[in-house]
Formats: C-alpha cells, structure tokens, sequence
C-alpha cells in the first residue's frame, strides 16, 4: 500500500465523499482509514452484518469491501444490500484473481470496479473518485428526471385548462 497523491481530489461540493469499507482484518480497516480520512469520510466494519448497520444509520456513496470474509463473501455482502440500498457504487477487492467471483460481483453484486490485493493507494484513490462521479451523475440525472416530469405535468395541466377554457 503506497502512499496518496493528496493532489488527486475529488471536487467535492459541501461534504466529503462516504465511504463505507468492509473487511473481516481489523488492520487492512485501520490502514485503509489511515490513508483516505483526509480526503474521505470513511466508515468501517469487520463484517457484512456491521456494514448493513452502517448503511441504514448513514448515507453512503460508495462501498469497498473484501470478497473473503468468513460469513459472507464481499459478493454476498453486496447483493443482500441492493434491494435496501441500491445507489451507493460498489468496489470488490480480493487477494486472489478468481474469475468466477469477479463474474458474480458484476452479475450480483452490481460491482463498478474489481481491484486486486494488496491494494495500490493511487490506484483506489482514482478508483474511488471515479466511483464518486458516476454516484454525483447519477443523483444528477435523477434530479433532472424529476424535474422533468414535474415539468411535464405542469404543462399537462396547462394544456388542459386551455382546452376547456
């Protein structure tokens, strides 16, 4: 694990980036707090069960998380969360390159990105904003949404009222 290129910062708008990392060894946890607490409000727990905890007390943006955890795997993990929590962007990171698991992160686990063991800092770094970016464009285009079919209806009506009047 290398050190953080602290010139490679997400624009953040009013708040720090939240992310949620999940991994059964207490010191992969502290070293990843260690090294992204500057850039990034993180969140940690040793299991998929304190990471559930975590996601329906805070809003989070993205998940990072171990594969082989003793419970339940990372995929495991990610797939239970999506039905109550579908909009954070998901990263698997694993010690092994398991194809089957990196099958089932992307089917399953909806994962954005799959990163190997012993992670690089500037290379989850760039992950993790670029993670952050999709997360922000798609709360945007959410709004816009929205905004359109409140437009839409607002227009509906007026057309109607024209017509009757």
């Amino acid at each position: 694990m290398s050190s953080v290129d602290h010139s490679l910062k997400v624009p953040l708008e009013k708040e720090k980036v939240r992310i949620l990392y999940v991994d059964d060894e207490e010191n992969n946890l502290t070293a990843f707090k260690a090294t992204f607490r500057r850039d990034f409000t993180v969140f940690t727990a040793l299991s998929g069960a304190e990471g559930r905890v975590i996601l329906d007390k805070e809003d989070i943006n993205i998940i990072v998380t171990d594969q082989r955890m003793p419970q339940m795997t990372g995929v495991e993990f990610l797939a239970s969360i999506l039905p109550d929590h579908p909009k954070p962007i998901r990263i698997l990171l694993t010690g092994f390159a398991d194809i089957e698991a990196v099958i089932n992160a992307i089917n399953l686990g909806q994962v954005y990105r799959y990163i190997t063991k012993p992670w690089d800092a500037k290379e989850l770094m760039i992950s993790i904003m670029n993670a952050y970016e999709i997360w922000h464009l798609r709360q945007e285009n959410e709004q816009l949404t929205q905004d359109l079919l409140e437009a839409n209806e607002k227009m509906e009506f007026m057309l109607r009222q024209s017509l009757l009047s």
